[in-house]
């Protein structure tokens, strides 16, 4: 038995669990019966209409039981699936809109598309009878490219959406801006390319579906970020069954990085089919089906121009970008590259004024929505990547340009240009201790050693800050068992970052009580809360309600303790897991408490028995926070080959409920920035519209031998906006590692070839042909 504080490296308490094979993920469900197979028809089309789509082979195969297509949908009446984020363009009108039906209706818009579904005794049975549908397709031209797409003369994805912006937004003070750069000694451009990605989460997503004819009852099995989410959609919007007719549960999560928080097509597929044969059916996609249906990340293009003064002062940023949000807006694919992460375009800077405008981007694609991050590691990326441009431009160090421009310790609580307040915070004191660590000034004799041996060695750096730990209000219930355990539900989803550990750490540090004590229960609709994982925020919301859980619980049980010992309740203390009368050795235990409190007798008026209770946390403020990644590398010339040799990263998340914890979310997240500047790449065809990076021999995951080693270290400024006083943390590695390691790679490259800039993925043969382009050049 063991009782943990906050600031404890205590291991995960889930780990025995998980490796031993004790994991429940969704294709491990238990069923009550044998489940039906369903599979999906997809389009082969990058856009094509659909003239005419033939079932009746498909019905007569063997062990078929249903057959569906978009038509049965429309007869159904069913809802399309939503954008849930309204967007108002720059004129004042609203956003467009990019109707979705589950299966499409006379149109298909990306590789992918589905268009029919099959459920079958077997998934082979399925697979078969799929091939027996006759689609008649009429191909029509596509367009995939980013800034292309928005171009005149780009076919339309949508008939309505015209040029294929769906959203024209702005956000910042023009007039302002454009004043700054009206005065400015020089002004300094670069466009960049945010890569497209593949979330590719361990587990592929799965749905399972029970239906109970006794109460005309529906329950699905969906790996998820937070069942409240995908309960409406489903019931309310699109199936239209009402949410008491749906209950919807989640068990363990083989990761979500946020294309887990969405309803994906098949989810309501699964639950109609499953109402419509009165018996479970199961779709599990392989990794290619996943490839084409999961909504993917990023795939943004950029102009940022920078405003400076004679010292080079920033006075003033300027940013226009072109988000792809593929062939349908998502749920939150509007809100990705909009507001989830443009005020960070402020960055730790004291910019003055910054005006951007973003143009949504239809493209005949998969569509795209959040990925970890959300918008900030767009935005950091954005940033920093031009920060060190501009340096090198004004002919200052990546650290002295910063320098000059950073908020100052005094200047806190700093109100940014778009509004937005640090409240805490010492970002040189953060980027001094990560360049220490780093021995930046040894790396001038490091680079000299490289030279020796044929190599060219880069350093660089990447400081950022994101936003995060707001949002919607969290609630933590708290339930007393008769085996003396605390059961608290909640209504975020672990995804494998260690929630049962955060929680259980947080209410036994508060409560006193033993870890083996408390149980954590998510992803049951029928009893957790409203709740969402995502956005960095478990500990600072979910685990401040489970603070102010345990607060109500001794503020209670102070009562019933003082009714029960016969003292007064400003008598009453509580300590190490016990309330007891001060100054005596009479004591009474936290369950024996809660016994008691199911005695009305030993109950104030009015006060329901027992001392379960609950506590919703509404986050007043966002939390910040930020940090220094520096990252140093060698790369071989004549083969464009590189290597990490040294990667450090000092971060500020305010009060670091266990560091191991952080430490390993900011190992996975370095692991995934340096997969998308590296190696990772969604490729669609111009030519055919064919998703051509659709498995793992045409995608590239980062490898062992990509991902470094990572020195992490901590500089924290404690959180003034949330009682526990932590800043989020679960996102942060994959915002800062990409800049940080294109920079290197500038560093690196540019005294011998004078290149200035380089997109994601640097793969070794892109660098190679870089290098062999540019061999001659001399350094600008």
């Amino acid at each position: 038995m063991a009782k943990f504080g906050i600031g404890q490296s205590i291991r995960r308490v889930e780990d025995p669990r998980l490796l031993t094979g004790g994991g429940r993920y969704t294709d491990d469900t238990k069923l009550s019966a044998p489940a039906a197979r369903l599979y999906v028809l997809r389009s082969p089309h990058a856009h094509a209409d659909i003239r005419r789509v033939d079932t009746t082979a498909a019905k007569k195969a063997p062990g078929v039981l249903l057959v569906l297509t978009g038509e049965d949908v429309k007869k159904a009446g069913f809802g399309d699936l939503p954008c849930l984020v309204p967007v108002q363009n720059r004129d004042g009108t609203p956003r467009g809109d990019t109707p979705r039906p589950m299966l499409a209706q006379g149109r298909v818009r990306h590789v992918g598309d589905p268009v029919a579904m099959v459920v079958a005794e077997t998934l082979e049975q399925a697979k078969d009878a799929a091939e027996l549908i006759e689609v008649d397709y009429a191909p029509r031209p596509h367009t995939v490219g980013t800034y292309e797409s928005a171009q005149p003369g780009a076919p339309l994805v949508h008939d309505n959406i015209k040029g294929n912006l769906v959203f024209d937004w702005e956000m910042g003070d023009r007039a302002k801006t454009e004043a700054a750069f009206a005065k400015a000694d020089r002004v300094v451009t670069l466009k960049l390319v945010n890569n497209r990605l593949v979330v590719n989460s361990m587990e592929p997503r799965g749905a399972i579906c029970e239906y109970d004819p006794r109460d005309d009852r529906s329950t699905l099995w969906v790996s998820s970020q937070g069942v409240s989410i995908i309960r409406p959609v489903i019931a309310d919007m699109i199936l239209k069954i009402g949410q008491p007719k749906l209950r919807v549960r989640t068990g363990d999560v083989g990761g979500g990085f946020g294309m887990k928080i969405f309803v994906h097509p098949e989810y309501p597929m699964v639950v109609w089919a499953s109402r419509e044969l009165k018996r479970t059916v199961k779709w599990i996609p392989d990794r290619q089906e996943a490839f084409q249906s999961d909504v993917q990340g990023r795939d943004h293009v950029s102009l940022a121009e920078m405003a400076l003064d004679k010292d080079c002062k920033f006075l003033g940023l300027r940013v226009t970008t072109y988000a792809a949000l593929g062939a349908y807006l998502s749920h939150f694919g509007a809100f990705i590259p909009t507001m989830a992460g443009t005020s960070m375009l402020a960055g730790l800077y004291q910019t003055p004024t910054i005006y951007v405008n973003v143009k949504g981007v239809m493209t005949n694609t998969v569509p795209t929505d959040a990925y970890r991050g959300a918008g900030r590691p767009e935005a950091a990326y954005l940033l920093e990547r031009f920060v060190d441009h501009i340096a090198r431009e004004t002919g200052l160090t990546p650290d002295e340009i910063r320098k000059r421009n950073f908020v100052k310790p005094s200047q806190i609580p700093w109100k940014t240009a778009f509004g937005d307040t640090y409240d805490s915070g010492d970002f040189e004191g953060v980027m001094r201790k990560g360049m220490e660590q780093a021995d930046w000034k040894g790396f001038a004799a490091r680079r000299a050693q490289s030279e020796s041996r044929g190599k060219w060695r880069g350093i660089g750096m990447a400081t950022y800050v994101e936003k995060c730990g707001g949002g919607n209000p969290e609630t933590a219930i708290a339930r007393f068992n008769d085996d003396d355990t605390l059961t608290l539900y909640l209504g975020n989803q672990t995804n494998g970052q260690g929630h049962e550990t955060a929680i259980s750490q947080i209410a036994s540090a508060r409560l006193g009580i033993d870890v083996e004590r408390i149980r954590i229960v998510q992803g049951d609709s029928d009893v957790v809360p409203d709740g969402l994982t995502g956005g960095s925020r478990m500990v600072s919301v979910a685990g401040a309600a489970t603070m102010g859980v345990a607060d109500k619980i001794i503020a209670k049980g102070k009562l019933v303790a003082a009714s029960v010992l016969e003292a007064s309740a400003a008598d009453i203390d509580y300590d190490d897991g016990a309330f007891k009368i001060v100054g005596t050795d009479r004591t009474m235990s936290l369950f024996d408490v809660a016994r008691a409190a199911r005695d009305p007798r030993h109950l104030p008026a009015g006060e329901k028995p027992g001392l379960d209770d609950e506590f919703t946390r509404t986050p007043a403020a966002d939390t910040f926070p930020n940090g220094c990644h520096i990252c140093e590398l060698e790369i071989d010339p004549d083969t464009g080959t590189l290597e990490i040799v040294n990667y450090n990263v000092v971060d500020d998340f305010g009060t670091a409920l266990n560091p191991l914890l952080l430490q390993g979310q900011v190992h996975g997240g370095v692991g995934q920035g340096v997969g998308q500047a590296l190696t990772e790449k969604t490729v669609y065809d111009h030519e055919s519209g064919q998703l051509m990076s659709g498995s793992f021999m045409d995608y590239a995951l980062p490898r062992a031998d990509i991902v470094p080693s990572v020195k992490f270290d901590m500089h924290n400024s404690l959180c003034t906006t949330n009682p526990l006083g932590v800043k989020g943390a679960g996102e942060a590695g994959a915002i800062g590692a990409p800049p940080a390691v294109v920079n290197a790679i500038i560093d690196a490259i540019r005294p011998h070839t004078g290149v200035k800039h380089v997109d994601m993925p640097v793969t070794a043969a892109s660098l190679w042909q870089v290098i062999e382009a540019n061999r001659t050049r001399k350094a600008a």
